[in-house]
């Protein structure tokens, strides 16, 4: 599908997917361990992750008074939105980028559900199409399109041609195949993984063959639907939170409804495994998580409170100090006020004080004779 390198990346997930069957024997089974292999690796990466998805949840009724205090300055609320995040220790990206990590495993995945010969088995091209001339001796036809190149699923095909005729021909000593092949059985729950669900829509009948293939796909969509609301409410988010990635929550699902219906039911499920896998896993994490940052939360309270006490300890001890240096020091002995004579010079006779607008004369009532 993408080349030498596309092959590299698929053989681990290859070896994973061969150690399955060869325990469980099983197609289907060995499809849903391998998802739940996929998510215990995960896990050691998820948490971080989830870490950073919680605290986010934790801040939201702040980032909401952030949002209302400067509704009309966009730059302001993101400036003071990425300091709340810097002095929480949280990166927004962090909670974004590992749930990329699936649908790069989905990719590998699909090669080796589509030519399981090439990447599950590892049997090389060349080693394929003497095993693709062997069966077509016994009446096998390839499917091929209008280029003259093979189909898209034609090595599914071809596969189970192989094994219907297992012991028709010695496939095993076909140069380059040996003990590399597999007689694979893609029936599981008796509804066959190896057709696509679209098939089932165009000839229709009411058995479980068909009525299970158009399962999958609508399973695939329900489980997704479900796991992108518990991821919602072990993240911690608000119902305001909740409301605007409703539209994502949607879009998810359909796109797994519409890639599980036109690929093999194999990779719906698949999907839904990882789907119910995951659902485990959030509710697990979330659990964990939230209780050792409520932990961590009330330890920085107690820390701070014990600070702030400390704080006003100091504040009152450095008070008491003040007032005894206060007490100690000799105050001040205030010397009285001296009593000076009422008026000036110039409005005295003698030593006796006399109203000012008229002048003294000593003669004023003396009679001229």
């Amino acid at each position: 599908m993408f080349g030498a390198f596309g092959k590299i990346i698929s053989l681990p997930f290859a070896a994973v997917m061969r150690l399955m069957y060869s325990i469980t024997g099983s197609y289907g089974l060995s499809l849903i361990l391998f998802s739940l292999v996929v998510t215990l690796i995960m896990v050691p990466f998820q948490m971080k992750s989830k870490r950073s998805m919680v605290r986010m949840g934790k801040l939201s009724n702040r980032q909401a008074e952030l949002q209302k205090q400067y509704a009309n300055n966009q730059q302001k609320y993101q400036e003071e939105l990425a300091r709340l995040y810097q002095e929480e220790g949280i990166n927004p990206m962090g909670g974004c980028l590992w749930s990329f990590i699936p649908m790069f495993i989905i990719v590998p995945l699909y090669s080796i559900i589509r030519q399981p010969i090439v990447y599950f088995m590892g049997i090389s091209e060349t080693a394929c199409g003497a095993l693709r001339e062997a069966a077509e001796s016994l009446g096998y036809v390839a499917e091929t399109l209008s280029n003259g190149a093979y189909g898209a699923y034609e090595q599914v095909d071809l596969a189970n041609f192989i094994s219907n005729n297992w012991t028709n021909y010695s496939w095993a000593d076909i140069e380059g195949v040996g003990d590399k092949l597999l007689r694979m059985h893609f029936s599981f729950l008796d509804v066959d993984l190896s057709l696509q669900p679209q098939v089932a829509i165009k000839s229709f009948a009411p058995e479980w063959a068909m009525i299970g293939l158009i399962l999958i796909p609508v399973l695939a969509a329900a489980m997704n639907y479900v796991q992108t609301i518990i991821i919602s409410k072990s993240n911690g988010q608000s119902e305001e939170q909740q409301k605007s990635m409703r539209m994502v929550n949607i879009m998810m699902p359909l796109m797994s409804l519409w890639f599980c219906f036109v690929m093999p039911a194999a990779l719906g499920l698949y999907w839904i495994a990882n789907s119910v896998w995951g659902m485990l896993r959030e509710y697990t994490l979330g659990r964990f998580i939230t209780k050792k940052i409520d932990a961590e939360e009330e330890e920085r309270a107690a820390k701070r409170e014990a600070a702030r006490k400390l704080r006003m300890e100091e504040a009152k001890k450095k008070a008491q100090e003040q007032r005894e240096t206060e007490a100690k020091k000799p105050r001040k002995i205030q010397q009285p006020k001296s009593s000076g004579p009422a008026t000036t010079e110039a409005g005295r006779v003698d030593n006796r004080p006399y109203a000012r607008g008229r002048s003294y004369r000593a003669d004023r009532y003396d009679t001229e004779e």
